[in-house]
């Protein structure tokens, strides 16, 4: 008796239509190997790569389904990308990030401008001598800074860069103190 799970499983492996599965089936006596066979001599199943052959004398159940894990583990090794192309995804992954979040400089509620993340660490990366202290001589100006986009637009990050803007703010206020004192003593002598 042939089972819709021997008939699946030779379509699946054999890559033929459920009629053409059944009847292979049906003339080898239910025996999947004996099908495959019968299929591979028709020229509907490629031969096995490598050279191989099969064969059904002596063969058991057990013996084709070692076949068959063997096959796919042959299969997943061939399918699996190497560290290069993983790493290439990783990059595209982070790069599409970056360029999905952007970072804005605004002043009161007018925004000034707006880059990609990528950019800006880019800028870091390759001048952070001239973008570090042109980020704080901002702050002592005025401008805030904020990051947008679906990963880095959230509450906790904006919230350290609006810590930073305020420690920039007192700075600045504790030197126009300073200096408010030092004029009202010069205009007292």
């Amino acid at each position: 008796m042939i089972t819709l799970e021997q008939v699946e499983k030779l379509v699946e492996k054999a890559n033929i239509t459920y009629d053409e599965a059944k009847a292979a089936l049906e003339a080898a006596d239910g025996n999947l190997l004996d099908a495959l066979i019968a299929l591979e001599r028709q020229g509907k199943v490629r031969p096995p790569k490598g050279g191989g052959y099969y064969n059904s004398q002596g063969a058991t159940a057990a013996d084709s389904t070692v076949i068959t894990i063997e096959q796919q583990k042959q299969e997943e090794q061939q399918k699996e990308p190497g560290w290069f192309h993983r790493l290439l995804a990783f990059c595209g992954r982070l790069l599409e990030k970056g360029n999905a979040n952007t970072f804005e400089v605004y002043r009161g509620q007018t925004t000034t401008f707006t880059i990609p993340v990528t950019i800006l660490i880019l800028l870091f990366l390759f001048c952070f001598w001239v973008t570090l202290p042109l980020l704080i001589i901002g702050l002592f100006f005025g401008y805030k800074y904020r990051f947008c986009g679906p990963d880095l637009g959230r509450q906790d990050v904006n919230r350290a860069m609006d810590s930073a803007s305020e420690v920039a703010e007192n700075i600045k206020q504790s030197f126009n103190s300073q200096d408010d004192e030092r004029t009202d003593r010069s205009d007292k002598q």
